[in-house]
This record gives C-alpha cells, structure tokens and sequence, in this order.
C-alpha cells in the first residue's frame, strides 16, 4: 500500500492537487487545482450533471451567490445548530475536533453529534492526553463553523459565505416552482463553492475549509412522489445498516427486502446513487457502501439519512456524501423567518409545505476517491498508472510522433492531433524518447495513446495503444475518429 504522503507527493508533481498560496507557506484547509486536476473535475462535474439531471424531466440546475443573508442561516439552524466540538490542551496550542481525535485515538467511530459530556466521558474513559504536551484537556467546547462576512461599510450588515449550496435551492423554490408551471417533484441541481471553518482540516481535499459540492435538492409531495420503483426492487444495494454494525460487514440486500423500513422512494434513490459510484465512476462494488445514521448521529430534520462511503487506501470507509431526507423542514423555516409563503397547492387545492430529498456529493472528495483508487505502482513496466474511467481522464487520448528528429513524421503527427482535438480532449508531445512518453501519459492516465511512424508515411494508418492491457492496434488515420468514439463508448 502506497505512504499517504507519497501519494500526496504525486498529485502535487503531476499537477492535480497541491497546497493554495504555497509560495507563501500555504493556508491549512484550502488547495489549489493544477492543470490535470482542473481538467478531471471538470470532466466529473459535467458526468454529475449528465447523470442526475436527467432523472427527470423537470430537474434543472441554478447558479447561486456565495455570501447570503444573514437570516437565511437563522432560518436554516446554521447560526444556533451549526456547531462542531473543539478540544484544547489545558497548557499548549494544540487543539483538535473532539469527534475526529476519538476515532483517530480509540476504536470508537461515527461520533458527529453526541453532548459535550459524552465526548468529555470518553476522552477520561480512554485516558487520552494532548499529544504535544502529555497534559490534560479543557472541557470540550463548541464552535460555530460559518465564515461571517461585513458587507459595505455598516457594522450591522453582517451577511455569510453560505456552509452548504442547499440553502440556494431552498430560498430560490418558489420562484422556480413557478417558472416551472408548478410541477412536482422539482429538482433544482448546484455545483458550487461552499465554506466551513473546520477545526482541524486534513487529508488533502478530502476535509477542507473551501470546497466544492454537487447536490440535487428534490421538491415533492409526501402523499405523492412517484418512482419507477419495478425498475430497482431486485437490484442489491451495498448498506450497513444500524442493526448490523456490531459485525461491522456491509451486506448485499435487494431494495424491495427494505421495504418495511424506507419508502419506496427512497430505495429508488439509494439505488440511483449506488448505480452512479458503481456503473459510471467505476468505484468496485467492494469499495462502496451505503452506510445508515443513527437518531444521534443524524441531523434532527433529517428523518432518513445513510452516507455514502468509498473505502481508500490507508484512510478505510470514508464519507464521500449523503441522501438526506429532510422533510419540510427547510422551507417550514425560510417560510417562518422571512415571512413569505412557501406553501402550494396540491391537485385536490390543499395546501402544503414541499418536502425535500437531498442527494448530497462533495466534488473534491469523489475526486479524490478516484485518484486514491486509480493510482497504481506497475513493477512490469516500471512506473505509476493511472487506471481513471476513460471518460473522466484529464485527456482521452494523445499523439505521439515515434521520433521527434523527422520533419515528414512529426508534421503528420501534427496534422492527426490538430484533427483529433476538435472532438477528443487530446494531449500532444514529442519531448524525449518514446518510451518515456508513454510512461508519462500512463502516471495521468491518458487510456489511449496514437503513435506516428515511419510506415505511416507509407500506409497512413497509425498505432493505437491501450492504457490498461498495452495491446497495440493498427488503424487508418481516416477510420480514427470513428474507431475513438467506439472506443469512448466501449
């Protein structure tokens, strides 16, 4: 198994992910995208949209500010509930999240959300002292997370950088419910920027201060949230339920075996968002589960709420997301602070209150996730892979000429490439040797390699390679395009 900082190295090196403003010593909890990371999420972000956008006919995606009112966060529970426990040694500096230490320091697991004098009993059950220093810590004590931002020149205009996109959705609803011929269920899709002031960021992007989120906000009526349950009944989801965590093994259960436990409607989306990690990211099915919170561990308005986990090397099961429902809350407390009404019409003219499912994927750690995964040592060729799905490869394909001292050779490795990249994302070199080219496109993980030769001079048919098993295939330049796009498709 790779060192964590190894592999940290070699994102940094390659261009994925390295520290913001390191020029300067670097800011804790916040990284930058070099050109290949920038590249890959791009490519997973528009894989999101293409995947859950079109679930429905009327799911759609807005685009919303950063810095919202202040009230917005009132309304929502961020400004009293938005809280995480911070330890503090009783002599240093050191401090670190009360929930995080205790997992890292015992065998206990999956603490968000217990009491003060719960995580304060288990640090003196566990004899846990500061690692610094040897002393005691203080009493356990809680921080609000939200960034507040001064707006104008006003003491009083104090807005903040929103801690979730959800809230985007919530506040924009009834106007998009109206544009949208008031039709249920509505979806309103955001990727975007939100921030969190995390006590004790780590892991890279897996847990920062600034970070990215994909999340489908789903509008409906409780009476009424039709699925196409059939279609999923015997599909096997990966879940651990509460019942089963003493043996700590994730079981393979068909939907409708969970009936008497979640709606149908749920299952669908369990197994929607399972289809997404196994069938279009490619996580294995052994590397992926769905894993359901207790009434403690989850938010008080979410009724059902099961994380989404990617087991990664050296960090185990690692929450990658969540599908979330959380009833009317949201819009019940928008409605009550802002004094406008949320409410709708059903088709019999009584009124209600939206209830909200929330399908909920941070951007950086799905990133992350496939880079831990994908990341490969290959003591047969000698060097590093990087086995990516093709689609979400920072580029499909490259053109190599074999050697870069023949005119005739590298102007029809130009010509190939200059066609090719009006429909492929497609990387050009002919720096050093040809075998250390393919050495490179293999560590980002190009799965397709074209390569230029000298009989191409004499056939026009060029050498196509694969990442993954090395095998070489001969081609015509004029069948290339359509010879990619089965292959893209493949």
């Amino acid at each position: 198994m790779i060192a964590l900082e190894q592999f940290h190295t070699f994102l940094k090196k390659k261009g994925f992910i390295y520290p913001s403003s390191e020029i300067y010593g670097g800011v804790s909890g916040l990284y930058d995208y070099g050109h290949l990371g920038t590249l890959l999420k791009r490519n997973l972000e528009n894989t999101w949209r293409n995947f859950f956008l079109n679930l429905d006919q009327n799911y759609y995606e807005i685009d919303a500010c950063q810095i919202m009112h202040h009230d917005v966060f009132k309304a929502s529970g961020h400004i009293e509930h938005f809280l995480d426990p911070v330890l503090n040694c009783s002599k240093c500096a050191f401090f670190d999240r009360a929930d995080h230490f205790l997992a890292e320091n015992t065998e206990e697991q999956h603490l968000e959300g217990l009491n003060l004098k719960k995580y304060d009993s288990l640090i003196k059950s566990h004899k846990l002292k500061c690692p610094k220093c040897k002393s005691p810590f203080q009493q356990t004590k809680l921080i609000n997370m939200m960034f507040p931002i001064n707006l104008g020149t006003g003491q009083s205009n104090t807005a903040y950088l929103r801690p979730e996109t959800a809230q985007s959705p919530y506040v924009d609803f009834k106007l998009q419910y109206e544009l949208q011929r008031k039709k249920l269920p509505l979806g309103l899709a955001i990727i975007g920027k939100a921030f969190r002031n995390e006590i004790s960021p780590r892991n890279l992007t897996l847990r920062q201060r600034e970070f990215t989120q994909a999340e489908l906000q789903i509008f409906f009526n409780p009476e009424n949230f039709p699925t196409n349950f059939k279609k999923v009944e015997n599909y096997k989801l990966n879940i651990l339920l509460v019942k089963d965590r003493k043996t700590k093994k994730t079981k393979s259960l068909a939907c409708k075996s969970l009936k008497k436990q979640l709606p149908e409607w749920y299952l669908y989306h369990l197994a929607t968002v399972q289809k997404f990690f196994l069938e279009t990211l490619k996580i294995p099915k052994e590397k992926f589960r769905l894993f359901e919170l207790n009434k403690e561990e989850r938010a008080f308005y979410n009724k059902f709420h099961f994380d989404i986990e990617v087991e990664l090397n050296n960090l185990g099961f690692t929450e990658i997301g969540g599908l979330h429902y959380r009833t009317d809350h949201d819009l019940s407390g928008h409605q009550e602070v802002s004094k406008q009404s949320l409410e709708i019409m059903d088709e019999h003219n009584k009124k209600f209150i939206p209830h909200v499912l929330e399908i909920s994927l941070g951007v950086d750690r799905m990133l992350y996730s496939l880079l831990d995964l994908a990341y490969q040592e290959n003591k047969k060729r000698g060097n590093v892979i990087l086995s990516l799905p093709k689609k979400l490869s920072p580029f499909f394909c490259a053109v190599f000429p074999l050697v870069k001292n023949k005119p005739a050779i590298t102007k029809k490795a130009q010509k190939v490439y200059q066609d090719l990249k009006t429909c492929y994302s497609c990387f050009y070199d002919q720096t050093s040797s040809v075998g250390r080219r393919y050495a490179r496109a293999d560590e980002v993980g190009i799965p397709y390699i074209i390569t230029v030769d000298f009989d191409t001079l004499k056939d026009n048919k060029v050498t196509i390679r694969d990442l993954k098993t090395t095998k070489q295939t001969r081609v015509k330049i004029s069948e290339l395009k359509d010879k990619l796009f089965k292959l893209y498709f493949s």
